[in-house]
């Protein structure tokens, strides 16, 4: 969704076209991926970060293109909501001080937007969904005006012909209808970029989807939506529902959703997943470009496969692979889960374990996958996201009957040191594995996650407020701690 495009009405011979080049891109993408030594590199690491724009009262400032043009900064760019904007920090190798690099781009971006938001007379709140939201905070008047949004929400229309519904149970229930995809813009995340070799994609690829269910259930920092308690990370359900392009989903409904945690494990390699996109997905944005990617292919280039990219970022599977056509092509995969905030400390440890547990499942992989279907992998996730540290989670067991069931908050410690061996098989420093590390570690034993932090402050307010008030006072204190920079688990 990054890629501008330059329009935003098509018609059906557009998409047929579109759908015809995409088969183009495919089979291009299949000849370049079996050239030797394709992608092949230094392992790297990068991150994007999604951030909310308020006022002094908390509620939404929808300034962002106004501050995009007061810092004119390359790393920021404008989300599909005025009150959000994205923060891209620059890739580094994994090895060496790439956790420190990383807090430091987050702590000192965030410095600068918050700096041009006050000029704006605006604050800037990485937090997973802006709790002081409200249903009129979500429609057309605050869709970020450009060709890509509007043509993604008329692409939906187009699919689906009715409202979205909304519909999440969780401590409560919230049951709504949404006109168009600017509930999507409720959800702020961090996305943690990994470079993978070809040849080791698909065991990662796998070890991430094994690792993110246990690294969202002390990462979960979204609780509250439209005045609800909901899930402890309830991105995971509100996004899912904000783009779904079908209509009148039931219990058995087979057809996939375009926000989904996948299909199975990965066999042979990400080509099955970007052939999994074209064949599962009708495009939203097909817009053709004039590059013969074959022809490229075959002079011994690397296409760049806009149609591709386009449409596959269109898809939103909370791990997705990702072609990128940079330093002579390469792969990433791109691990979309974890929420933005509270800090830059708290982010980079989440993208710390996460990555760590990672890299030190993939080489065991084939064994593991025997020992825990994907099914068991995806209820880990979903169960993660709703109850956050008490989610009963799945892990595959060394003998006997496997998988076996282990509350999170202690299957979080028992995984850390799988994770720093991961950090350290890749080279990172290692004072900065123990310190972003012992972040979780500490996080884990208070019991306060971001979501479990905003839950108990709310709780506190509750008896002699009504829920706008609370939130509103909750979030006015979370804004004060996160600009202190110090981690969720400290704050009083």
């Amino acid at each position: 969704m990054g890629l501008e495009i330059s329009k935003d009405a098509f018609d059906e011979p557009e998409f047929e076209a579109f759908s015809r080049k995409l088969e183009v891109d495919l089979a291009a993408l299949r000849v370049l991926l079996a050239r030797p030594g394709f992608g092949r590199g230094p392992t790297t690491i990068g991150a994007e970060l999604e951030l909310n724009l308020v006022d002094d009262a908390g509620r939404p400032a929808l300034v962002n293109q106004e501050l995009l043009d007061h810092l004119a900064d390359p790393r920021l760019s404008p989300e599909i909501n005025r009150y959000n904007i994205e923060l891209n920090a620059r890739p580094a190798p994994l090895a060496g001080a790439s956790l420190a690099a990383m807090a430091t781009e987050l702590r000192e971006g965030l410095a600068a937007v918050r700096a041009g938001a006050r000029h704006l007379g605006a604050r800037v709140v990485p937090i997973g969904i802006l709790p002081t939201l409200r249903q009129a905070d979500l429609g057309q008047a605050v869709m970020t005006d450009g060709h890509r949004y509007r043509a993604l929400s008329a692409g939906f229309r187009r699919l689906r012909q009715q409202p979205f519904l909304i519909d999440i149970q969780g401590e409560e229930a919230l049951r709504v209808r949404a006109e168009d995809v600017t509930f999507e813009g409720a959800n702020t995340s961090l996305q943690a970029h990994l470079r993978v070799d070809p040849a080791a994609f698909a065991d990662t690829f796998n070890a991430a989807q094994l690792a993110t269910g246990v690294v969202l259930s002390c990462a979960a920092n979204s609780p509250f939506f439209l005045g609800r308690r909901l899930w402890h990370e309830t991105r995971v359900a509100l996004f899912r529902q904000a783009v779904d392009d079908r209509a009148n989903v039931g219990p058995e409904d087979w057809r996939p959703a375009r926000v989904s945690f996948g299909h199975g494990w990965v066999r042979q390699g990400a080509l099955e997943l970007f052939a999994e996109s074209v064949a599962l997905y009708a495009p939203l944005l097909p817009v053709v470009g004039s590059e013969d990617p074959a022809g490229v292919v075959r002079a011994g280039g690397v296409p760049e496969l806009r149609e591709l990219r386009l449409h596959h970022g269109t898809i939103w599977p909370w791990n997705r692979a990702v072609f990128d056509d940079a330093d002579g092509g390469h792969l990433r995969i791109e691990m979309r889960a974890l929420p933005a905030g509270p800090t830059a400390a708290d982010m980079t440890a989440n993208a710390a374990f996460l990555l760590g547990l990672t890299l030190a499942l993939a080489p065991r992989m084939r064994e593991l996958s025997a020992r825990i279907t994907f099914g068991h992998a995806r209820r880990n996730f979903y169960e993660a996201a709703r109850l956050g540290l008490d989610a009963e989670l799945l892990w595959p067991a060394d003998s006997g009957s496997s998988p076996q069931p282990e509350r999170a908050a202690a299957l979080v410690p028992r995984l850390l040191p799988l994770a720093e061996s991961g950090l350290r098989a890749g080279g990172v420093d290692a004072a900065d594995v123990d310190r972003f590390l012992g972040i979780i570690a500490a996080r884990t034993a208070s019991g306060r996650t971001g979501a479990c932090w905003q839950r108990e402050q709310v709780a506190l307010r509750s008896p002699r407020l009504p829920i706008d008030r609370a939130l509103a006072e909750m979030l006015r204190g979370y804004l004060e701690r996160t600009e202190s920079e110090l981690p969720v688990h400290t704050w009083a």
